[in-house]
């Protein structure tokens, strides 16, 4: 069993307009709703490749309820979800049509006590011992300690279970100190990290920083991976539009599956490029085109070297 976390978990709706206008009044072609958070979006994309997964983090109120319903229709994935006695947030995209825009509104979540978060730490310690990897991802509710993704690195290092961490800011400043086994940070959280805009020097520093590996996504320049086992950039072979919302999520899913099945580093960071470009002509996060991604997969070119780094 795969688990991921999303401490802060959402409900994704997504609005599409024929064209979004500041100050206008629009009318709304389509509209769909999703359980959502970076691991849920995870956790689908690896229930759709095969893999067995429970999603853990916080769930409350009306909209929490709707999250556990849409769980419970999603194959191959388990609610594990800790209940607060806050609403679970709402995040709110609206696509362009006519451009392919998206335009995302966040909002910041439930307030977490402290014995919720002791009660999730419990129930993720239970968790772990049946779990072939977790992925901690996403942002902190407020309340949770900004050192919580360290304490849940640690906690899954002691248990022996190899930990992806994919966030931002200062919980990815202080998780890396953990030293998980590996992280996915964007361009923007590495150059936040490490302050450097070069990627591959900013890679290596967020290594030294404790990561055992790291793997930034570049978005349409694909991904550039530093290991102990040597150095690769995977680059899908032609620019895709669409909503790119998810399509770091569905990376992680393919880092992750093609860790648990022991691919070599090469093969991971193919199918996690094909899998991020064929999520961005899905219509919501959390889903990916099989066609575009079967299409894409044997196209990634990924370069590089075996290292002793």
């Amino acid at each position: 069993m795969i688990l991921t976390v999303t401490l802060n978990t959402a409900l994704d709706i997504t609005y599409r307009v024929r064209a979004l206008r500041p100050h206008a009044s629009h009318r709304v072609s389509e509209v769909t709703e999703r359980p959502g958070g970076k691991g849920l979006n995870v956790a689908r994309v690896l229930a759709a490749l095969g893999h067995e997964v429970t999603v853990t983090g916080f769930a409350g109120g009306a909209t929490g309820r709707v999250v556990q319903d849409r769980l419970t229709a999603t194959p191959g994935v388990v609610d594990a979800l800790v209940p607060v006695t806050g609403a679970t947030r709402r995040t709110i995209a609206v696509v362009d049509e006519r451009t392919g825009d998206t335009t995302q509104l966040n909002e910041p979540g439930p307030t977490v006590t402290p014995a919720e978060w002791s009660a999730f730490q419990e129930a993720y310690g239970d968790l772990l011992a049946s779990a072939s990897a977790v992925a901690l991802c996403g942002s902190l509710p407020p309340g949770v300690p900004v050192g919580a993704y360290a304490t849940l690195v640690r906690s899954a290092k002691a248990a022996g279970v190899p930990v992806l961490l994919d966030t931002g800011g200062e919980a990815l400043r202080r998780g890396i100190a953990a030293r998980p086994d590996l992280i996915k940070p964007n361009a923007d959280e590495l150059a936040e990290l490490t302050g450097s805009h070069e990627p591959l020097r900013a890679t290596q520093d967020a290594r030294r920083r404790g990561a055992r590996a790291v793997v930034a996504s570049l978005g349409a320049q694909g991904l550039l991976a530093v290991t102990p086992e040597g150095r690769w950039r995977a680059t899908p072979p032609t620019r895709l539009h669409g909503n790119p919302t998810g399509a770091g999520d569905s990376a992680v899913a393919g880092l992750l599956s093609g860790w648990v099945e022991r691919l070599p580093w090469p093969d991971r960071l193919a199918r996690a490029a094909a899998l991020s470009a064929a999520s961005v002509v899905a219509p919501v996060a959390g889903e990916f085109d099989r066609r575009t991604y079967e299409e894409l997969l044997g196209r990634v070119a990924v370069t590089g070297e075996v290292t002793a780094a």
